[in-house]
């Protein structure tokens, strides 16, 4: 294997992200007019999981490649979250600011978890979960961190596909965002 020969001016361009200049979606998801679960969502490496696929704000930030995972911040006031959705891949959430709730169904009873700064979980492939910010740090962030080659789309418990069709917005049969308003 040789080694490749990457300049500074390459490593700035195409392989470094500043947290001071990122910038997201606000609505990246099926959920994200609904109460409760307006956030930000950041793609800073790979395309991660998403479900408006036409909108530029969620390009990946860092052009380079990424292989078998992909990396983005989420950012949100307190009380707001994602619904409950389960993916056909890992995800691990580490928060950077504020404290973040995971929950999850454990078969129709709902779970959680409180994380602080630096705390990792590793939701397991299939199950439902969500997540919220439960801090009052008005610049809270959490890390997301999605396994595979191929991140999917949200599998969304019906109760929140029923409530975001209210808001106006629906996901057709491959998984995209579709605004019906």
């Amino acid at each position: 294997m040789s080694t490749p020969v990457v300049s500074r001016e390459q490593m700035l361009a195409n392989h470094v992200s500043r947290a001071s200049e990122m910038k997201g979606s606000p609505l990246a998801f099926l959920d994200m007019r609904m109460a409760a679960h307006e956030r930000e969502n950041i793609n800073i490496i790979g395309l991660n999981v998403t479900e408006n696929v036409d909108d530029p704000a969620l390009a990946p930030i860092i052009s380079a490649p990424a292989h078998g995972f992909s990396v983005g911040y989420i950012r949100a006031k307190k009380g707001c979250g994602a619904a409950l959705h389960a993916h056909e891949t890992e995800e691990v959430f580490v928060p950077m600011r504020g404290q973040w709730e995971i929950y999850w169904l454990e078969g129709e009873e709902e779970q959680s978890v409180v994380l602080d700064v630096g705390d990792v979980v590793n939701v397991p492939i299939g199950i439902y979960r969500g997540f919220r910010c439960v801090s009052d740090d008005p610049d809270a962030l959490m890390l997301a961190v999605i396994g595979g080659p191929d991140p999917g789309k949200p599998n969304w418990h019906p109760s929140v596909l029923e409530a975001a069709r209210a808001t106006g917005l629906d996901v057709d049969d491959e998984g995209n965002l579709l605004v019906t308003d």
